[in-house]
């Protein structure tokens, strides 16, 4: 069949294209930008009318909506992106003769109170109402080697020390993306079946499947576990688990919304208060089979591998505050603690005088103190080795000049090296200009 992908860029649209064309179907990709021959651009956060979507659906039998948001940035909003476009997607579809439509939503969705899930609900109510062809899947947390959510929850595993907002309580079940996949692929093998008769007002009953499906994993259990879990399939020793309590994480939810692409922001910490589990009963009926619980998410062939990935944010993260300390420190000390005459009498070994001297010293404090703030905020490639040149600069010039310094006891030149060794570590491993 020829199936619309939307959001085939994402991590569950990856997954789907790949279980779909695994299967035998035709797969249209519809992704922000596109760059191969079976992509076209669509954009969830302007193209909210009918109309745009007309000419994509061109001899399409079966789309599915796997476009989504975490957290809102600029015109990508809940509202544009999880109810308008989905809604002018849906008409689009029903205009177009288009034979079946998937949506893929979110467990919690039908009594979520969050702009998140209020958005994710209105799409669905939509769908409901429409005379096509469709199911609804609520999956709990999805779980994926790739996945946004789950590599933040690795690496948060990956800590010595698990927080865990108000003691980590809360029930989730979450789903592997290949059971996801699977269940997809699995439904829209069953479009050529004939259709059983409508139970109630309810529409889009194929083979006694009802229209709205929760799906999760095998195994139920509260937060805290699944962070340990996690650990211990990575080779961890166990974590000391440290409880904050409700009122301190409501604050810091409050603070992180301020913050592009925090994980924790009002509306994931209520989701996640909220919980993610549900039955498991309709999802083992359509797979056949139990679905994979999370001790088997992280097979060991992949263990090391993944164990390296959650390491690399602690390992960036504490690498810049170790930066950020030493040129904010170094700033502060030049400008406002080491004595002015001190400073300008190592100045004049330069032969440096007078006003020349003072510019020199409070403008060298003042890159200091905005490279340190930039470490910390502006990360990135040009900024790692822009500091390896500055520092390569001083110690050059300062190993010339006050060639003392090289065999001070304090080693104030020689601690250089590591400092351009750990830079060099971060140029190498940095994604970011």
């Amino acid at each position: 069949m020829n199936v619309l992908v939307c959001g085939a860029n994402g991590f569950i649209g990856q997954a789907l294209c790949t279980a779909l064309i695994r299967s035998g179907h035709r797969v249209s990709k519809a992704v922000r930008n596109a760059k191969d021959r079976d992509e076209f651009e669509a954009d969830y956060s302007t193209d909210l009318d009918p109309a745009c979507w007309a000419s994509k659906l061109h001899d399409v039998d079966v789309v599915i909506n796997a476009v989504g948001i975490l957290v809102e940035r600029g015109e990508q909003t809940f509202e544009r992106v999880h109810q308008r476009a989905p809604i002018a997607l849906f008409d689009a579809a029903r205009e177009a003769g288009v034979r079946y439509v998937v949506q893929i939503s979110a467990l919690g969705a039908h009594t979520g109170t969050t702009a998140y899930f209020k958005s994710k609900r209105a799409a669905d109510e939509y769908l409901l109402s429409l005379p096509v062809e469709h199911h609804i899947l609520r999956p709990a947390l999805v779980y994926g080697p790739d996945g946004k959510s789950s590599r933040f929850f690795r690496a948060v595993a990956a800590s010595p020390i698990h927080p865990l907002p108000a003691g980590g309580h809360q029930w989730i079940r979450p789903i592997h993306v290949n059971d996801l996949a699977e269940i997809v692929v699995r439904l829209i093998g069953r479009v050529n079946e004939p259709p059983q008769p409508a139970i109630g007002s309810e529409v889009s009953i194929r083979a006694n499947i009802p229209p709205i499906l929760e799906l999760v994993g095998e195994t139920e259990l509260e937060y805290k576990d699944m962070l340990a879990i996690y650990r211990a399939s990575m080779a961890f020793a166990p974590a000391w688990q440290l409880p904050i309590s409700r009122w301190f994480i409501d604050i810091a939810a409050r603070a992180c919304d301020r913050i592009p692409g925090s994980m924790l922001t009002q509306d994931t910490w209520h989701m996640l208060q909220q919980g993610s589990s549900a039955d498991v009963n309709s999802t083992t009926q359509i797979l056949g089979r139990s679905p994979a619980g999370i001790e088997t998410f992280i097979a060991p062939a992949e263990a090391m591998s993944l164990r390296q990935t959650a390491l690399a944010p602690w390992r960036s993260l504490f690498l810049r505050i170790a930066l950020a300390i030493t040129w904010l420190g170094t700033a502060v000390c030049s400008a406002f603690v080491y004595p002015q005459v001190a400073s300008l009498a190592l100045l004049a070994r330069l032969h440096l005088r007078g006003g020349a001297a003072l510019a020199l010293l409070y403008g060298a404090s003042m890159i200091d103190a905005v490279i340190g703030m930039l470490t910390l905020t502006y990360p990135g490639k040009r900024l790692w080795i822009a500091q390896i040149c500055l520092v390569s600069l001083y110690s050059c010039a300062v190993a010339i000049a006050l060639p003392e310094f090289l065999w001070h006891p304090l080693g104030p030149i020689l601690k250089n090296v590591p400092i351009l060794a750990l830079l060099s570590v971060l140029t190498m491993e940095e994604t970011r200009p």
